[in-house]
């Protein structure tokens, strides 16, 4: 295991409780919050423009934060609702998860 997915799992174990496993934990920070957060111009700037300190301390990354975590909230709500309720979307996530994103090689570990 990669060291600091090592390190970030002890941290997200002590943030996050409940019945969720370490890649729930992992892939709701790495790709959900932390993709809705590059999606901020105010924080691409504040990045570009301040030392990692000063973007730590900024009152912004505070708030886009919770803006990420309400969006995300939103969109896995309406994209789960929509799958749960039909047949269609279904078909398309199982084809989507097989020819395009490597369901059956990542399961019998080869991809």
């Amino acid at each position: 295991m990669h060291p600091h997915r090592a390190e970030s799992i002890i941290k997200l174990n002590d943030l996050f409780e409940g019945d969720l496993t370490d890649d729930d934990r992992l892939v709701y920070v790495r790709d959900v919050i932390k993709g809705k957060l590059l999606e901020s111009p105010v924080l691409r700037t504040q990045a570009a423009n301040n030392t990692r300190e000063q973007f730590a301390n900024s009152p912004d990354l505070k708030t886009e934060l919770l803006n990420a975590i309400m969006s995300a909230l939103e969109a896995h709500t309406v994209m789960s609702r929509q799958a749960l309720n039909s047949e269609l979307v279904r078909t398309g996530l199982r084809e989507v998860l097989l020819d395009h994103v490597g369901l059956y090689e990542a399961l019998r570990g080869e991809g």
